[in-house]
């Protein structure tokens, strides 16, 4: 069986994540329109898979040989697609799921539950090949987490980019949904508190941003402390400095257990130390992150059984964001429902 799927945007990650994903399950998916914002490379895309350019996404939605659609361009025309999707019945895979407003959030988880559409946003920092392996440690040589750090250090000049991601979800934002989803996702649970710090810098010579959050988790038994995650997103490295961007770069994660800790360089590498010592692990050799996205969809578009979870962990996600810059104003730790 294969999933006629029409895309919508390209977005940044088309040549290095989706295109080689669309072509490796082409057993699986089969690519039938196209719409992209630059028409030249709608039709460079259309002619790659045997497809139809398309103008616009309305039109593409009320094909009758399209049974899902993937939005691919998290800085296009944000919630829009996701919407004309419900309303055509059609199951949707969406990069721009944390790029939207909370009310649009809102408006679209209650189209996608009205109208019962498989729905699953990109969430790649899941599928990578070393988030699987440390779930596994975790579960049978690490224990439970007690501890965990994750640190970006990105470019001063990518956080003020306003041309193509418009009026939606700031990058630093996006950014920082993305990490609370993982940890969220690697302990099992959400956090049950945040506080948080900002620092903004804006000028003629220097526009730079950090912000720093901690998180709350609950203990994973009754003898045991609360799980701590402290993490951060920085702009503030300009672009002329290159080179400083990957100086001595930390880890993705760095998480303390009860029986070990280990160190994740997504998407593939994983260093984790127990009382045998140390232990290198290089997960080149598994399946791409594209791939496992895609088959994952595939399987929830065809199953009986209706998998909402995604949406509603990206919610959470927005929700504890929201809090967190509550908390940095106020200078108050927030508790979270």
């Amino acid at each position: 069986m294969k999933l006629r799927v029409g895309l919508i945007g390209l977005g940044d990650h088309w040549q290095t994540r989706h295109r080689p994903a669309l072509l490796a399950l082409a057993n699986r998916f089969e690519v039938k329109a196209v719409c992209c914002e630059i028409a030249k490379k709608s039709e460079q895309a259309a002619k790659e898979f045997n497809a139809l350019p398309m103008d616009g996404f309305r039109a593409l939605m009320e094909r009758d040989d399209i049974d899902a659609v993937l939005a691919l361009s998290p800085d296009w025309i944000g919630p829009l697609p996701m919407i004309a999707a419900c309303e055509a019945g059609k199951a949707v895979f969406s990069a721009a799921a944390l790029d939207i407003t909370p009310e649009q959030m809102d408006d679209v988880r209650e189209r996608i539950d009205r109208s019962g559409v498989a729905f699953m946003a990109e969430l790649p920092r899941r599928f990578a090949p070393a988030t699987i392996r440390l779930k596994e440690l975790i579960a049978t040589k690490l224990g439970p987490p007690r501890l965990i750090f994750c640190h970006e250090r990105l470019p001063a000049e990518a956080q003020s980019n306003r041309l193509r991601r418009g009026k939606y979800c700031p990058l630093s934002w996006r950014h920082l949904m993305e990490v609370i989803d993982w940890i969220s996702y690697v302990v099992g649970s959400r956090p049950c508190s945040v506080a948080s710090a900002i620092h903004h810098e804006q000028s003629e010579t220097r526009n730079a941003f950090y912000q720093m959050v901690n998180l709350e988790y609950p203990a994973s038994s009754p003898a045991a402390t609360p799980i701590m995650a402290q993490m951060s997103v920085g702009h503030y490295v300009p672009e002329r400095w290159a080179e400083a961007l990957s100086f001595r770069r930390p880890a993705s994660m760095q998480i303390c257990c009860e029986r070990g800790m280990a160190f994740v360089d997504l998407p593939s590498s994983l260093t984790w130390f127990d009382n045998s010592g140390q232990h290198l692990e290089s997960l080149e050799s598994e399946r791409p992150v594209g791939e496992r996205m895609l088959e994952y969809f595939f399987r929830s578009v065809t199953s009986l059984v209706r998998r909402s979870s995604d949406l509603a962990d990206t919610y959470h996600a927005m929700r504890v964001v929201i809090a967190a810059d509550q908390a940095a104003r106020s200078g108050q730790r927030q508790r979270l429902e």
